[in-house]
């Protein structure tokens, strides 16, 4: 790469594309390929930098208390890349009691949460009226919460189940008290890296009709990338521009959050672990790309604190969750974890003042 930066046409390309993002004009999948093959850290760390500042010219960066409770672990995906979902009948399988449910509620409440992840596997054995059911004892108990619940894969999961349509089964959990819908299980929306990854999970239109199918019925929900396993770079930007045109569709997406794989105790274990260096290429590559996503949130729980720090120099503008519980990525042996105050420690350090916000990115402090 670095000799290929010594050719002055290369270089003055890399400047050109940088420029057209950083003023506001969009720039094409084959020059995000560039970027990401000749493009070096600093440089694109300042350019997205300089995006996020536009975007945000705030002097605040922001972060919010949620957890992220895992309802259950049993799934019949078969993921490659999970090391926390358990096949049904294992002994380690579980659905989450009521009870147990409701504590860690209140401990996020204790905590000045105002939102619970609510995420868990394609378990066969639950109904769509389990689901409904577990929504409304929720918002009855905690009307103040927001539930951010059930990625794509398990909305589709459900509908096929239940022999129903998308925007049936959303319009049910809706009206149940689902809130908002997190961008979970997108990995790379690429049918040939899904394949590769999972055999039995919905493919890439049908995660992204979830979205789009939610977002007509007026609600609001994440987007996310899981990346450094099985996807080439030119899959990577695929996967931006499948995400970018549904957000010109719909503008329904809240946020970006993107991370590297974990590979432990997985059965890709072999594939090296991506570390800082192409996360935060990824991460600010992808601040250029996503010129229609106002929020890109840093990925802390990953890459550590000081990285997350960092990202908030790398096109982030918010340093995501204090997640008071993570399992997943846990399952995987990467355990980082924080607390508000040293969130917002970061944050101050980083130049900004730390504010704290809701899943629509209200600023909810005083």
């Amino acid at each position: 790469m670095e000799s290929s930066l010594r050719q002055p046409s290369l270089r003055s390309t890399v400047v050109q594309i940088l420029d057209r993002a950083v003023s506001d004009q969009r720039i094409t999948d084959e020059e995000a390929l560039v970027l990401f093959e000749h493009a070096d850290l600093a440089t694109l760390g300042e350019a997205a930098d300089a995006v996020a500042r536009r975007l945000h010219p705030e002097n605040y960066r922001t972060y919010n208390i949620d957890r992220n409770i895992n309802y259950t672990n049993i799934c019949v995906s078969g993921c490659r890349f999970c090391a926390f979902y358990r096949p049904p009948g294992h002994p380690d399988g579980y659905v989450i009691e009521q009870d147990s449910l409701f504590k860690k509620i209140e401990e996020t409440l204790e905590l000045g949460g105002n939102q619970i992840l609510l995420q868990g596997g394609l378990n066969p054995s639950l109904p769509l009226t389990w689901y409904e059911d577990l929504l409304r004892s929720v918002k009855n108990r905690f009307p103040q919460v927001n539930i951010h619940g059930f990625s794509p894969p398990e909305i589709d999961f459900l509908a096929r189940r239940s022999g129903m349509t998308i925007e049936d089964v959303l319009r049910r959990l809706k009206d149940a008290g689902l809130g908002s819908l997190p961008g979970g299980g997108a990995e790379i929306l690429v049918d040939r890296v899904r394949r590769e990854l999972q055999s039995r999970k919905v493919d890439s239109e049908g995660w992204l009709e979830v979205c789009r199918t939610w977002h007509r019925l007026g609600g609001r929900g994440s987007a996310t990338m899981m990346f450094g396993h099985v996807e080439t770079l030119a899959e990577r930007i695929e996967h931006l521009r499948r995400l970018r045109e549904l957000q010109d569709e719909t503008g329904g997406f809240t946020a970006f959050i993107c991370w590297t794989f974990q590979p432990k105790h997985t059965a890709l274990e072999q594939i090296r672990k991506h570390g800082a260096y192409d996360y935060l290429r990824t991460l600010a590559i992808s601040r250029l790309y996503l010129d229609n996503f106002a929020n890109i949130q840093a990925s802390w729980v990953t890459q550590g604190a000081l990285i997350g720090q960092l990202s908030l120099r790398f096109g982030a503008n918010d340093m995501g969750s204090l997640m008071i519980e993570e399992n997943v990525v846990s399952a995987a042996g990467t355990r980082f974890r924080t607390t508000e105050a040293e969130l917002r420690q970061l944050i101050t350090q980083a130049g900004y003042v730390p504010r704290r916000r809701n899943v629509f990115y209200e600023l909810v402090d005083e």
